[in-house]
């Protein structure tokens, strides 16, 4: 049995979760979201807690076991507390501005790059226009929305600019300048 697998999954007070077949729907305050297992693996209810099961020992049931008992659990604490992932925008002039659920990205392009928010999930924009912060009860759409906010303009590693996540470091690279005025490798010639 998987160590992860075989833990109930509690449920909070205000919570509901059904169990219809291999379709499982959370319902709570922030939402509700349906998942259907796949074949050989099922879920049960017993007093406040989803317990997971799987048909037989192969190595595929034992791989989907544990992970769709963290994603049943992920369901329960998304529906109860939710999930946010936080952006930075680096960059002279570079900013967000949201109009409905599209944001509008000046981003040093000639263009402004436009991005439709999905339903179920809210983007913030603080008050310098510089920083995101993507909401949502489904903990795979708020990661999928903040990377593909991130691709439109990646940090690049020379000065830094671009849209990155706040609690991501990037490693910043040293540019020509700096290498030719310290003598490296390919200075003037004899």
């Amino acid at each position: 049995m998987s160590r992860l697998g075989k833990k109930p999954v509690p449920i909070p007070d205000k919570v509901k979760v059904a169990v219809n077949g291999r379709q499982v729907q959370v319902d709570g305050p922030l939402g509700k979201l349906t998942r259907t297992l796949p074949d050989g693996i099922g879920a049960q209810l017993q007093d406040k807690a989803v317990l997971v099961t799987r048909r037989d020992d192969t190595t595929q049931q034992k791989s989907l076991h544990g992970t769709l008992r963290k994603i049943l659990l992920n369901m329960v604490d998304g529906v109860s507390k939710g999930f946010t992932k936080e952006l930075r925008i680096e960059g002279v002039g570079y900013r967000a501005q949201q109009t409905g659920n599209k944001i509008s990205f000046a981003l040093g392009f000639s263009h402004n790059k436009e991005f439709e928010v999905p339903s179920g999930i809210k983007v913030a924009i603080d008050a310098k226009q510089t920083g995101l912060t993507v909401q949502g009860a489904d903990k795979q759409l708020v990661g999928q929305v903040a990377a593909e906010i991130r691709k439109l303009k990646p940090p690049e590693p020379y000065k830094g600019t671009g849209i990155r996540y706040a609690d991501e470091h990037v490693r910043r690279k040293a540019g020509k300048a700096a290498v030719g005025a310290t003598g490296g490798v390919g200075g003037a010639k004899k």
